[in-house]
């Protein structure tokens, strides 16, 4: 759905159900350069399963207009802002890579109203190359020829795709093209607030990692595991940086069973 929001025109994906603020909500917040597409198969899931689902495109992202985002603590604003104009309550949120350091950020400006938070390829911080931040800047295919080698794992490498029919690295790609890919990662190189954000999330916490992740290694998340305050769940998969493209079957079922008690109790 379209939504006109802060003098922009914002997409939010619902997974293919009518947006209902009177049933629990499940906000999925896409990575650096990405869009609403990175959740395909999960946001379809929790719609058809109870829920309400948003995972916007950020400003300038795909089919949202506006300005990019210039800071995670600007998107945290943003998050908020959204989910007050339309009126939800309490959350559950789910992001990947910066949209983890975004969902993090946002949950310790109002702790009291997230349901569960599960945060996947991030740590409290996510440097970035130097060499990809000038790419970006300066040569934008070849950062994104860079994103898609680093990003993806290996079998991802030779063509394997978990969705018939469909060619992740070619899809990301293009999305990755057409969106605001220097911003992002300059974004992600400056926030430097993430081990204090965690430590005042007071809600159920989930971590999903990928044991061969390229930009995010794995070391960075365990350090991110040690300082939250009410992890409950930490998974490493066989798998990049891309998560919930290269393995998607696997992120659904995880946040599944992590998501629908806590929204249950509610």
């Amino acid at each position: 759905m379209y939504l006109n929001f802060q003098q922009a025109q914002i997409y939010l994906g619902t997974g293919g159900k009518v947006f209902d603020a009177n049933l629990p909500t499940v906000i999925f917040l896409h990575g650096s350069g990405m869009d609403h597409r990175a959740w395909q198969l999960q946001t379809r899931w929790f719609a058809f399963h109870g829920f309400s689902v948003l995972a916007p495109d950020f400003p300038a992202h795909s089919l949202s207009t506006g300005q990019a985002l210039a800071s995670i603590e600007a998107a945290a604003i943003w998050v908020w802002d959204l989910i007050d104009q339309l009126k939800i309550q309490t959350v559950s949120l789910v992001g990947h890579s910066q949209g983890a350091l975004v969902a993090l950020e946002a949950a310790a400006m109002q702790p009291a109203r997230i349901r569960s938070l599960s945060l996947l390829a991030t740590g409290a911080a996510i440097p970035v190359n130097d060499q990809l931040l000038q790419l970006a800047q300066k040569n934008k295919p070849a950062a994104v020829a860079a994103m898609l080698s680093w990003g993806f794992g290996e079998a991802y490498q030779f063509g394997n795709s978990q969705v018939p029919g469909l060619a992740p690295l070619a899809i990301a790609g293009q999305i990755m093209q057409q969106n605001p890919l220097a911003t992002d990662l300059a974004v992600c190189q400056a926030y430097q607030n993430g081990e204090l954000a965690a430590q005042k999330i007071i809600a159920p916490t989930q971590l999903i990692f990928g044991e061969y992740d390229r930009m995010t290694p794995i070391k960075a998340g365990r350090a991110l595991a040690g300082v939250l305050p009410n992890l409950q769940s930490h998974t490493e998969l066989a798998s990049g940086h891309m998560l919930p493209v290269e393995e998607p079957a696997a992120c659904l079922q995880l946040l599944r069973n992590f998501i629908q008690p806590f929204a249950l109790r509610a």
